[in-house]
């Protein structure tokens, strides 16, 4: 796959097929995340592939409740109470659709065939464990796979650990959890604002000086 191609299509796929994603595509992926950049070299990263029938039963109900908590915070409540309010609007359909996306993952976590964990030690920026994380999502999208970075299970960190044999005490965070399977849709670019709108040059909120309004990709349409 040509690079520009997997960096312009790899977007969240929270629809997936249940089939078992075979060990040596496994195994490129998380050969490939450990390649990444790594602060002083130092590889203060974990990761915990999931694709156990049992754990995954035990993380759904979890998932969901974590969902919930989600939907009722103050980052989403009053944004779905407007989309609901006004649903032809373009921005409250672009959220109610995000919501069914997400929540479409959520009611079939358990069906998710693999999951893959990161966990750090003192990298609270990130600087480190999600230039991994996006080389995993990468070399997936590469072998066809659609995967979706989630955080929200650390609402319910302690539980988690526990499931998963992770030790409370010696200092380990979970920075996020992967989905990953084959989708059951098609590939596509993600619409997003045009990259002269979000960005400035040399000061804050100074032009950019190039103006972006389509997706450069050559491969967008095809």
């Amino acid at each position: 796959m040509e690079l520009y191609e997997a960096l312009y299509t790899t977007r969240a796929m929270r629809r997936l097929k249940p089939d078992p994603i075979p060990l040596e595509i496994q195994a490129k992926i998380i050969d490939t995340a450990i390649r990444s950049p790594s602060g002083s070299n130092a590889q203060r990263w974990r990761f915990l592939l999931v694709d156990d029938s049992v754990l995954r039963a035990a993380l759904g109900p979890i998932y969901r409740d974590c969902v919930k908590t989600l939907w009722s915070g103050p980052a989403y409540a009053e944004r779905i109470a407007t989309a609901e309010a006004s649903p032809e609007n373009p921005e409250s359909r672009q959220t109610l659709a995000l919501i069914t996306s997400a929540q479409h993952l959520a009611d079939h976590f358990e069906e998710t065939p693999l999951f893959l964990f990161a966990f750090t030690l003192a990298d609270t920026s990130g600087s480190s464990i999600f230039p991994a994380v996006w080389s995993a999502m990468l070399a997936a999208r590469a072998e066809g796979i659609g995967t979706c970075l989630t955080t929200i299970l650390d609402f319910r960190r302690e539980d988690v650990f526990n499931l998963l044999g992770v030790p409370l005490d010696d200092g380990w965070q979970m920075s996020c959890c992967v989905t990953m399977g084959y989708p059951t849709g098609k590939w596509g670019v993600a619409e997003r604002r045009p990259a002269h709108e979000v960005t400035y040059r040399n000061r804050w909120e100074q032009p950019l000086g190039i103006e972006i309004p389509e997706p450069l990709w050559p491969g967008i349409g095809r």
